[in-house]
Parts: structure tokens; sequence; C-alpha cells
């Protein structure tokens, strides 16, 4: 049986082109390939095939398509008792696109749990231009004029893809997720990527997808005209 190995992508080469999905590795798990940059067009190649870039300070820029993927369907967010409580009594104030950087950097900031961050400057900066370009979204989550939760992402066609999400106060990044859930089924969003499961995400509706699956629906959603997710208030 053949063993494989990592695809190493080259700055200069073609940034559209990414090795078959088939290829990751079992070891680290989805692992796909390492190398090239964060420019726009890669990027984007890269989330319309069902590919995110995730990786450390010092390591090359590192390419994911684990399998199953974790995935939110808008219309089956599961909003708790005790959420739509805190939706509707805490005074949270939410808004979009409001303030992208800030989101970011309070994504990148160090956790209760971990000192480190794969939110790199190169990464910050990368997602900073994706959203100049109408192509990276955030929510805010303010609470007495502080941010104090919020997520971020790519949006294209009928997906949008999360990349990272923080909470300062209770359920803040639980609210943030509910309403982008529920501007998205408003709006006629099919997807939303969540990239890996965790207890969290499950707790709000989250649930796996195979691979293929997955990546033949993104590829259908994403060549989709866009839906109006973020126009408005």
């Amino acid at each position: 049986m053949n063993q494989k190995t990592i695809t190493w992508l080259s700055p200069e080469g073609d940034r559209e082109w990414f090795p078959s999905l088939d290829h990751a590795l079992d070891e680290p798990e989805g692992l796909l390939a390492a190398g090239g940059d964060l420019s726009p067009a890669r990027l984007l190649a890269a989330y319309r095939r069902g590919i995110f870039p995730w990786y450390s300070a010092g390591q090359p820029v590192l390419w994911w398509a684990p399998d199953p993927r974790e995935v939110l369907i808008p219309a089956e967010f599961k909003c708790s008792r005790s959420l739509g409580k805190t939706l509707r009594n805490r005074g949270f104030d939410v808004t979009f696109d409001r303030d992208f950087a800030a989101v970011v950097n309070a994504c990148a900031a160090p956790r209760e749990h971990s000192a480190g961050t794969w939110i790199t400057p190169e990464m910050l900066a990368a997602y900073c231009d994706l959203h100049d370009r109408g192509r990276a979204h955030s929510v805010e989550v303010r609470l007495d004029g502080q941010l104090v939760g919020g997520l971020y992402g790519v949006h294209l066609g009928q997906v949008f893809f999360g990349e990272s999400m923080f909470s300062r106060e209770r359920d803040a990044s639980k609210v943030a997720l509910a309403h982008l859930a529920g501007r998205a089924s408003v709006a006629g969003l099919q997807l939303i990527d969540c990239q890996l499961p965790t207890p969290h995400l499950r707790s709000l509706g989250s649930k796996p997808m195979r691979r293929n699956e997955f990546s033949a629906l993104v590829a259908r959603l994403t060549a989709e005209p866009d839906v109006p997710l973020f126009s408005g208030p």
C-alpha cells in the first residue's frame, strides 16, 4: 500500500492549484499540503475546495481538509432555553463588519488554557485583505460599549466558512453564532463550516459531514451567487 506524503506548494506556482483531498494524511488527520502563501487567490481557491490554513508561528503554512468535517446547517441551530434568555435579557449589542480587525485580534489573544495562537500577524494581514475585498466578515458582540465576543470567517456563495470565535463574557460567542445563523437562515445561506468539532459547537447544533460529501457540496454552493448575508445593519 502506498504511503501518503505531504504535498509542498511553491509560492511562485499556480496559486489556485491544490492536490486532491484524497491525498490528505491520516496522521495528522487531514493535513493536505504545506507551503505556498496566503494570497487572496490561494485562500479563496482553498476554501472553494474545502481546504483551510492552520499553522503556528515558525511553521510553513499548513493546509487542512479533515474527514469528517464539522458543519452547521443554519436552520438547525439549537437555541437552548438559557441561550434564548441571554439573547433577550443580557443587553448584548450585535453588529456585523463594524470592526473586523478587532475581532481577529481578540480571537488571537491568549486563551485560558493556551498561551499560543495560530492567528499570526501574517494571518491577520491576509484576512484583513480579504475583508477589504468583501470576502471576510465579522460578527461583533458588545456589552456596555465594550467588545466582549464575536467571530469571523469567509463568505463565498451560499457558504460561510467560520475561522474563529472568542468570548469575554458568558455566552458572548454563542450570541454571535446565533445571530449569524439567524441572518443566514433569512438570507438563504445553506452551510456554515465549523472545521473541527467542539462540545461548544455540538451544543449549538453542529454535526459531522464526510469529506467527499462536504467538498462536493461546497463546490456547488460556492459557485452560486453570493447571498446578501452581510448587507444591512
